[in-house]
């Protein structure tokens, strides 16, 4: 059909993901007092990161259906 934007929007949102996972796992747990003790930068990571390998997933289950597609002619 045209481009399939799934791909770059799940890979960019899987390494944004993956950089704030990782600041929150070490970053001093001082900085979110004002978040009520709460790792934000953890949890919002953690949510990219689902986000993204849902849209990569989805990219990939749609590219193997169209592979496997016998073509109308």
């Amino acid at each position: 059909m045209g481009i399939d934007i799934r791909m770059p929007i799940g890979l960019f949102f899987i390494l944004l993901g993956l950089l704030l996972t990782a600041f929150g796992a070490i970053s001093d747990s001082a900085l979110y007092q004002k978040s009520l003790g709460l790792n934000v930068n953890f949890w919002w990571g953690l949510a990219l990161l689902a986000f993204g390998i849902f849209m990569f997933v989805l990219a990939q289950r749609d590219n193997r259906q169209q592979k496997t597609k016998p073509t109308d002619q």
